[in-house]
């Protein structure tokens, strides 16, 4: 009991893996489509990070929309520098799985991906979703400037109103800017595009968000 517990509670920063100054990926395209993951980008795109459990199925769900550029995996919130997958599921970086989205807003809106988002899996559920449990599973919107925030808080609250129309309990998902965000691994990025039958945890409510301000 004790050790689940510990999953579910962030570490202090003097408690964090000291991780590494270097970057563990190198040049990298995009499995799918061989689009760049890594910078620059045109200049006409925007970003957006998100976590909503495990980070493969989670890729896949934004790499399949129409005007998404390209997509990556990462690690981002927690303290320790460039870590490697292990270390992030340690509970000791602080770190969540996110997928970093590089999107033309011409061809789809921000808050079209916040659409998907919260429909997608379950937001209410803290430091887990679904039988993945521990901190590097929780949900986060990590937000690249303050139009994005808003906007994010905004779709949040409408979201709520849904789910408590349905006895659903409360949203927990971290919303705030976005922090340093770290490449994760070759082998995790585009997963389930190298490995179809790999492992997806990723389900939604059945609760649809049909229109977002």
């Amino acid at each position: 009991m004790w050790n689940l517990l510990k999953k579910t509670l962030l570490p202090a920063e003097e408690q964090a893996l000291p991780g590494r100054s270097q970057p563990i990926l190198g040049h990298h395209l995009h499995a799918v489509h061989g689009q760049p993951i890594q910078p620059p980008f045109p200049a006409h795109l925007q970003q957006a990070i998100f976590g909503m459990g495990c980070f493969w199925g989670a890729e896949r769900k934004f790499w399949q929309q129409a005007g998404v550029f390209t997509t990556a995996v990462g690690y981002a919130g927690g303290f320790t520098p460039n870590p490697f997958y292990e270390e992030v599921c340690s509970g000791l970086t602080g770190h969540a799985e996110v997928v970093l989205v590089i999107f033309d807003p011409a061809l789809i809106s921000y808050q079209q991906l916040l659409k998907l988002f919260w429909e997608s899996h379950d937001p209410t559920q803290g430091m887990r979703q679904g039988n993945d449990i521990g901190t590097q599973y929780r949900s986060v919107i990590y937000c690249h400037d303050q139009w994005q925030v808003e906007q994010t808080v905004s779709s949040r609250e409408q979201f709520q109103q849904l789910l408590n129309q349905h006895d659903y309990s409360t949203i927990t998902t971290e919303i705030r800017l976005a922090p340093t965000f770290y490449y994760a691994e070759s082998e995790h990025q585009q997963y389930l595009a190298k490995n179809p039958a790999g492992y997806c945890g990723l389900g939604g409510l059945g609760i649809c968000l049909d229109k977002i301000n």
